[in-house]
């Protein structure tokens, strides 16, 4: 049984690449306006850093939506812009053994798949002058965390905060002991050493960490944040950034609805191509005995026909839904006894449907051998890599809190703060695709105009640049400032799919 992803490359796209044009606004001379760009500061996490194709890598940090947008800056006044170099051509995608795997790129002519570069590039120390920088960023801060000092290390299992991206260029990593400083203390003291506009854009990881584990209740290490706890966090956050600097401007970057990520919707929900003969003997042995189970248990009113209908399972010749365990379903243990002891390990077993999210990374071992049968089709997925309608509501409950806080907070601070709406950007860009005179940008990882790099999450350095075009749109409107779009058809999307 083959696997094959769902995402083609559009040939139509590539044959028209060489026609793309970019029709700049009607020319304004560039101005400031209420604003100063002399000294920015960028504070987030990885959309901050440059993180794209799941690794941070020199082109990419290069393209940081920060770095793009200080360019633009810089027209109008604004200074240098320092990153802390990361040195790397391919970067980490594995920071459990970065030399083995680089950064995402698609592999494969017929269906082209996100697959690791080798070899991968160490996650090394930043060797300029921390005192001079000015992007703040790292991939995988949460809002609390960015008020931690211990993500600065020391780099033990003692210490689960320990955050090699940020450690990498704090300006006091915690050593044997000592305090450290955290990124928003390192920010915050970039600011009042001259700064003069930041842009804050953390909280994301507070819900994506969950999600990409699939809402994985049973691993502690990436937990969705408690409303309450991201509240009081946010709020430090920012006044501790406000405080810095009483004249310094910022603006405020909310939170994706993970639905508009192509990291969750990339892969169907009947994603497993099976010939009739297969289906068949999958039905034989299987469904047909798991299926009369079920009807037995309806019988004896253990579960109800809505619930066994929901968990009956179909194979057919073609694409068929994947086989998981359901948590929220009851769990039939103790009446799998006896002659229904083989059905065991399917206490909690469905096949998935439309309401369901199936994570990228999950296509990996779709099809796979497992360790009684075959992973998604006779053996159920473990709960971590599918999100059940349940957990989406939980995640999507949690994203419309903390967008709701951080727009609490911007409209506290309205005099010296706007509002980046980037859950509807990615919103509106994933229900229709937008155009640049004619060459189309559209939240997918199709080269060259889609807009997300090839891990789902992160943009490309296309899509950097259309964000960065988004901001400069809002910080123009705030501050009546003339700051002069870029030209995303500068940047480079995903690159084409290699053999």
């Amino acid at each position: 049984m083959t696997m094959k992803n769902k995402f083609l490359i559009s040939l139509l796209a590539i044959v028209t690449v060489g026609a793309c044009t970019y029709d700049f606004p009607e020319k304004t001379e560039p101005s400031s306006g209420e604003a100063n760009f002399g000294k920015y500061v960028a504070i987030g996490s990885s959309f901050t850093a440059g993180f794209s194709n799941g690794a941070l890598y020199d082109a990419a940090q290069k393209a940081s939506c920060p770095a793009i947008l200080a360019t633009q800056m810089k027209i109008t006044g604004g200074g240098e812009f320092n990153q802390p170099d990361i040195n790397a051509a391919n970067g980490c995608y594995n920071p459990a053994n970065c030399t083995a795997a680089g950064r995402l790129r698609l592999k494969g002519l017929a269906s082209p798949t996100p697959t690791p570069t080798t070899p991968g590039n160490p996650i090394i120390s930043y060797s300029g002058d921390k005192a001079k920088l000015n992007n703040f960023g790292a991939y995988g801060i949460s809002i609390q965390l960015s008020l931690a000092a211990a993500t600065s290390g020391p780099a033990s299992i003692a210490n689960p905060y320990y955050n090699p991206y940020f450690a990498r260029f704090a300006k006091d990593p915690s050593v044997n002991g000592s305090t450290g400083s955290s990124m928003i203390s390192d920010a915050a003291a970039a600011l009042a050493s001259g700064g003069t506009f930041f842009t804050f854009q953390l909280g994301a990881d507070d819900v994506l960490a969950y999600a990409l584990n699939g809402a994985d209740q049973n691993d502690p290490t990436k937990p969705l944040t408690p409303v309450a706890n991201f509240s009081g966090a946010y709020s430090l956050a920012l006044s501790t950034t406000l405080g810095a600097n009483a004249t310094a401007n910022g603006a405020v970057i909310n939170i994706p609805d993970i639905s508009s990520l192509p990291h969750f919707s990339l892969v169907p929900y009947n994603a497993i191509p099976l010939d009739a003969a297969t289906a068949a003997g999958i039905t034989a042995l299987l469904a047909n005995n798991y299926n009369a189970f079920l009807d037995g248990m309806t019988a004896l009113t253990v579960i109800t026909a809505d619930e066994a209908a929901k968990r009956k399972l179909v194979y057919k010749a073609g694409q068929n839904a994947i086989l998981i365990n359901d948590e929220t379903l009851t769990d039939l243990t103790p009446y799998m006894a006896g002659p229904y002891a083989g059905l065991l390990p399917y206490a909690k077993a469905r096949q998935t449907a439309s309401t369901d999210l199936i994570p990228l990374g999950t296509s990996a071992i779709l099809g796979k051998n497992g360790s009684f049968g075959v992973l998604g089709v006779s053996e159920p997925l473990a709960d971590k890599y599918i999100l059940i309608p349940s957990e989406i509501t939980q995640i999507q409950t949690s994203t419309d809190a903390f967008n709701g806080h951080i727009k609490s907070q911007v409209d506290a601070s309205a005099a010296r703060l706007v509002l980046v709406d980037l859950n509807k950007i990615f919103k509106d860009l994933k229900t229709a695709t937008d155009y640049i005179n004619g060459s189309s940008i559209s939240s997918s990882l199709s080269p060259p105009f889609g807009a997300f790099s090839t891990d789902g999450i992160h943009p490309n350095s296309r899509g950097y640049a259309y964000l960065a075009n988004k901001m400069i749109s809002a910080i123009n409107g705030k501050w009546k400032s003339s700051i002069p779009l870029c030209n995303p058809n500068d940047y480079v999307g995903n690159e084409l799919p290699v053999p």
